[in-house]
């Protein structure tokens, strides 16, 4: 016989039933929370790693820097500050290329101009053949009947070489025909133009100019008329000055004192400085250079120091 349930039996019953079914939906609701919490984990860890990588990275890198012994050498440093000293006229450098760009320009059309060949017709090869051909005959008779014949060979002993003069000659030359110059300070060469072996490591080793030793104060004139284009205290060459005559830039560098400013116009044999040892120097002297185009010019080329 049927059990007739109350409605207090009914009640219990559905809540039996909610339970059980509650029951079974929370483990599913635990592996999901636990998966996200994983997939959060694994990029927190992958995020660490990366800046550990970084931090190794950016160590690497101040640890290469410290220790390079090349980077940071003295004559790595020494070369930087000689170069960074150096001033740089961009109107000297375009004039400078300009120049070589049309000599190289010219030159390519005297050896094209060189290479051509007149082109001859048959007629005029055959009447130069004969006429090639009857003077060997005369120019053999007459060594066989004539004393006074001269030897090719001695002709072409007196004929004079071309003699090629480098590029430095050419400025010097020109220099000294556009110029004239006075010594600008008495004293004794210490260190000449060109290559030199230093026993300071600060001293460069390729010599722009010509050194004149002289005691401190000693006073120095100015070689030519011009410009001062430049008046600095500056750099290795010290307290140094520019002074532009036409287009060739004389340097008078490690003075002890300056007399002149940028603009002021000079002239030949006027006072402008004093000898001094500032900048990179090992003794008191007169650091005297010439440029011309952006090129280095020896001094004792040009005129007696």
């Amino acid at each position: 016989m049927e059990r007739t349930m109350s409605v207090e039996d009914k009640i219990r019953r559905a809540e039996e039933i909610y339970y059980k079914r509650r029951e079974q939906q929370i483990p599913m609701r635990d592996v999901m929370k636990t998966t996200k919490e994983g997939k959060k984990d694994i990029k927190l860890f992958k995020k660490m790693i990366k800046q550990i990588i970084i931090c190794i990275a950016i160590y690497g890198g101040f640890y290469t820097i410290i220790n390079s012994n090349y980077i940071f050498s003295e004559d790595f440093t020494n070369k930087a500050k000689e170069i960074l000293s150096q001033d740089i006229n961009i109107k000297q450098i375009y004039s400078g290329i300009s120049t070589k760009v049309m000599e190289i320009i010219n030159n390519m059309k005297i050896e094209e101009t060189n290479t051509e060949e007149p082109q001859l017709t048959p007629e005029e090869i055959q009447n130069n053949d004969e006429n090639i051909g009857g003077a060997e005959a005369v120019l053999t008779e007459e060594n066989l009947n004539t004393e006074n014949n001269i030897p090719n060979e001695a002709i072409e002993e007196n004929i004079p070489e071309k003699v090629e003069i480098s590029q430095e000659e050419q400025d010097a030359n020109y220099i000294k025909s556009t110029i004239k110059f006075i010594k600008p300070v008495n004293g004794v060469i210490s260190s000449m133009y060109g290559e030199r072996n230093p026993t300071t490591p600060t001293v460069p080793k390729q010599h722009t100019g010509t050194d004149i030793a002289a005691e401190v104060g000693t006073k120095i004139v100015s070689a030519t008329d011009g410009t001062v284009i430049l008046s600095s205290t500056k750099g290795d060459y010290g307290n140094h000055l520019q002074i532009q005559t036409n287009d060739v830039i004389l340097v008078y560098a490690h003075c002890n004192k300056l007399y002149v400013k940028e603009g002021d116009t000079i002239t030949q044999g006027q006072e402008i400085a004093e000898v001094g040892a500032t900048g990179n120097v090992t003794g008191p002297h007169l650091h005297f250079e010439i440029r011309y185009q952006n090129r280095y010019i020896n001094p004792q080329m040009i005129l007696e120091l």
